[in-house]
């Protein structure tokens, strides 16, 4: 990963507020929210449904606008910044692993790996490159010519994770990255995540509605009513085989 001023916080938000507006109702998704995560944290956000999880993530990274406060990203305010320098600054500092894997049907999978460097302007020798680091590192070296139709759910998974990685991004933001996979293919992509920041220190923030990965994580976080309600540090066990998915379906 990318070596960067360890000294500073990656994460400071403080007082964001989201509303959201139909008619003459209003609801407070976020109620003035405070929240700090430093590099190489990872982070799970739990709570029951409405309670502002994936508002939070979304308003976090700047896919959403906030209505009150501030979010600093690798010391940027990224809600001072014009909407083209907001998105650049996404691209290039965050990667994004969806529940709805997002992937281009019709591309192989280190052509789905590969497009967001291509986007941003890496030469097509380095974004192959990268790509296939990767998705060997994720455990489909052996995939890379693969369609999606062509892999398992839990596979389609590792391509989105190999994805949000190759850029070397500060900070991964997942928004239940296992909801749609079965018990056995969570714990693969969890496993994953889990040396992906035991091993090389990504920073990872985690959305998730089970409790078996709130409890693989060592910080967890619960939200209810738009509100930071509890913030713990777990002690979690090393897992010797972690990271280490197996290579077939």
């Amino acid at each position: 990963m990318e070596a960067r001023n360890s000294d500073r916080p990656l994460l400071v938000a403080t007082g964001v507020r989201k509303i959201y507006r139909t008619g003459a109702v209003a609801v407070t998704a976020l109620d003035d929210l405070d929240l700090v995560v430093r590099r190489g944290e990872l982070v799970a956000v739990m709570g029951p449904s409405g309670s502002g999880k994936t508002t939070l993530l979304n308003c976090l990274s700047g896919l959403d606008e906030i209505d009150g406060g501030r979010v600093e990203i690798d010391g940027h305010d990224l809600f001072a910044m014009p909407d083209a320098a907001r998105t650049e600054h996404r691209a290039r500092t965050m990667g994004f692993v969806f529940q709805a894997f997002n992937l281009i049907p019709v591309f192989s999978a280190v052509e789905n790996v590969e497009l967001p460097l291509l986007l941003v302007g890496t030469r097509p020798a380095d974004a192959r490159r990268r790509a296939l680091i990767m998705l060997d590192r994720v455990g489909l070296g052996h995939r890379v010519g693969h369609r999606p139709s062509e892999m398992s759910g839990g596979e389609q998974q590792r391509v989105t994770i190999a994805r949000a990685l190759a850029g070397r991004p500060a900070i991964v933001w997942a928004d239940e990255p296992t909801g749609n996979l079965d018990s056995a293919m969570a714990d693969q992509v969890m496993d994953l995540l889990c040396a992906l920041n035991r091993d090389e220190g990504q920073t990872i923030v985690l959305v998730t509605h089970d409790g078996a990965i709130g409890a693989r994580v060592p910080r967890l976080i619960r939200m209810r009513d738009g509100r930071l309600v509890d913030d713990v540090r777990q002690f979690v066990p090393e897992a010797g085989a972690a990271g280490e998915p197996a290579g077939g379906r």
